[in-house]
């Protein structure tokens, strides 16, 4: 923290502020000066844009009647649809089902599936994807090693093959979310439920599943707007079932130098429907959700028997085919190979050639993303703080304005930040500067809703008594509160890090040669069927990202869940 804490301190001047001038006013201005620098000015320019012809650059709805009437973009929005509530629905069934089964019974090695579970958390979505083509892929193992035994099974290309990946790739936000849940509900209800005679079943969607309502509403909305943000995914294995996002990013692309119109347009359509999706959550939350008084916590039964067994092996399943990209990849990292195709024996070459040619991205992953953690911290403990202990009409307006990158897919922001400052004033395309402001202003709201749910759980009197004693707010902020705040925001610092190390969408628009990062470089080593390149640089990025969030869970002292 002390590097975060000299920035802060230079932030404010050392706490030599004049006497009745509160910096706090300062903070607010520079807060919203970033907000409107990196997030209403560049999304300003992509709604701008979507509503100019691509011909004639005169305002117009030619670009969202294309959208809406020609029969590709169409198709792509109902892929959309398909993936992203197709995702939400197998890891609700996964997650929700993990969670009941881990909450509710004593299954052995609990703490293991939950670091199966946090491994499938933290893998990159498109190491999963790159994984299951791998294995399932045309030349897969498995259905190479079934179709030695005259069984033929489908590839995983397509629709279902997307779906499939999203389920098992974020059914570990609806786990940890709602075990949580789970895990506070009060005993006395679902027994007074039992004794009115409900079945099992009937006591589980009377009156479990709605004192969990505002949990479970919360993982599917998290898990449909990451289905429908994921790029790499549906680009990588999707094959023709194209997504708004690999659309947008194909438009885009081919659009280089010309009017990036219907790719903007289509853009505003992504964030359209996730905030659809924001709108309808809230209103389901509303109604009909019930409270409990915590005081007796869910009695936790034996598994055993027939039942136990089923129990354990539905728990260990999930799990494992969660953490099975990632098991995969650093697998199959260890494997000779020859071009595109991996051959019998055990090799490090996968690990020679990123040392010796693509060490660049190793190296940019690093600087990039720790450059913008930095800038994120800072920023966000700053802006926390404003949030839980400045209440006015311009904090909340700038909480609200937060919440926009959390529905804004990384694609759309990649775009927004390249069409606004790939000229004049700002001319920034190309640079690693572009990279770190995207996953800066994508990461922020993470690090400053962490910093103010930390300030709201510590009294303000701590710092009152400071102020009493002498010291100026900012000095009472630097030398009381961040202190005792620190290791909250250290973890949300790692976790922060785990996000940035694993950008996609954004990279993937903004970056230029010497810029590439190891994401980017995954993806195109994928592409081009070097799958021993794929694997090794994979193994990296999840040891470096277990590695943040270890040290994430071992600084807050708290649950998984309450990192997400």
């Amino acid at each position: 923290m002390k590097g975060a804490g000299g920035a802060l301190s230079r932030a404010f001047g050392g706490g030599t502020a004049r006497r009745g001038f509160d910096p706090w006013i300062l903070v607010l201005v520079g807060a919203w000066a970033i907000v409107a620098l990196l997030l209403i000015w560049p999304l300003w320019s992509v709604l701008m844009a979507s509503f100019r012809d691509n011909d004639t650059g005169a305002l117009s709805l030619t670009n969202y009647i294309d959208v809406f009437t020609l029969r590709s973009y169409r198709r792509a929005i109902g892929n959309t649809l398909l993936a992203g509530l197709g995702g939400m629905a197998g890891a609700l069934v996964l997650g929700v089902t993990l969670a009941l089964v881990t909450t509710r019974f004593r299954i052995r090695g609990r703490v293991l599936i939950q670091i199966l579970a946090v491994v499938a958390l933290v893998s990159p979505p498109f190491i999963g994807a790159y994984a299951w083509i791998v294995l399932f892929g045309a030349n897969g193992v498995v259905r190479q090693g079934l179709a030695s035994v005259g069984i033929d099974i489908p590839t995983i290309y397509g629709a279902t093959g997307v779906i499939l990946v999203f389920a098992f790739k974020f059914f570990p936000h609806v786990f940890l979310i709602t075990s949580g849940a789970l895990g506070a509900v009060n005993r006395s209800v679902e027994e007074a439920a039992e004794g009115l005679g409900l079945s099992p079943l009937r006591r589980l969607f009377k009156v479990t599943f709605p004192l969990i309502l505002p949990s479970i509403t919360a993982a599917a909305l998290l898990t449909f707007v990451l289905s429908i943000a994921d790029f790499g995914t549906p680009r990588l294995i999707g094959r023709d079932f194209n997504v708004l996002a690999t659309e947008a990013f194909m438009l885009f692309g081919t659009e280089m130098g010309g009017n990036p119109g219907m790719a903007s347009a289509l853009s505003m359509v992504l964030i359209g429907l996730s905030m659809a999706l924001v709108l309808l959550q809230r209103r389901v939350t509303r109604r009909d959700v019930y409270a409990g008084n915590l005081m007796r916590k869910p009695f936790v039964r034996e598994a055993t028997g027939w039942r136990g067994v089923a129990l354990h092996v539905v728990a260990y399943a999930i799990v494992l085919v969660g953490a099975l990209p990632a098991i995969t990849a650093v697998i199959f990292s260890f494997r000779r190979t020859s071009g595109p195709v991996f051959q019998p024996g055990v090799s490090l070459q996968s690990y020679e050639r990123v040392i010796s040619t693509v060490s660049t991205p190793v190296w940019n992953t690093l600087v990039y993303s720790s450059a913008s953690v930095f800038a994120i911290v800072v920023a966000g403990t700053l802006i926390g703080y404003l949030v839980s202990r400045r209440p006015q009409p311009a904090t909340a307006a700038l909480d609200g304005m937060l919440m926009v990158p959390y529905v804004v897919p990384g694609i759309v922001m990649g775009i927004a930040i390249i069409t606004r400052f790939n000229g004049p004033p700002l001319e920034l395309t190309g640079t690693g500067l572009v990279i770190v402001m995207a996953v800066f202003i994508r990461r922020l709201p993470y690090s400053a809703r962490s910093a103010a749910a930390a300030l709201k759980q510590l009294s303000p009197s701590l710092e009152e008594a400071a102020i009493s004693l002498g010291y100026s707010p900012a000095r009472a902020f630097l030398r009381v509160t961040v202190p005792l705040i620190g290791p909250g925001i250290l973890a949300g610092a790692l976790m922060s890090l785990v996000t940035a190390m694993n950008e996609l969408s954004s990279s993937l628009v903004l970056y230029v040669g010497s810029t590439v990062t190891m994401p980017v470089r995954i993806y195109l080593a994928v592409l081009d069927g070097e799958y021993g390149l794929a694997s090794a640089l994979s193994s990296i990025l999840l040891v470096l990202t277990v590695a943040a969030v270890a040290g994430a869970f071992l600084l807050s002292g708290r649950k998984q869940s309450s990192l997400l």
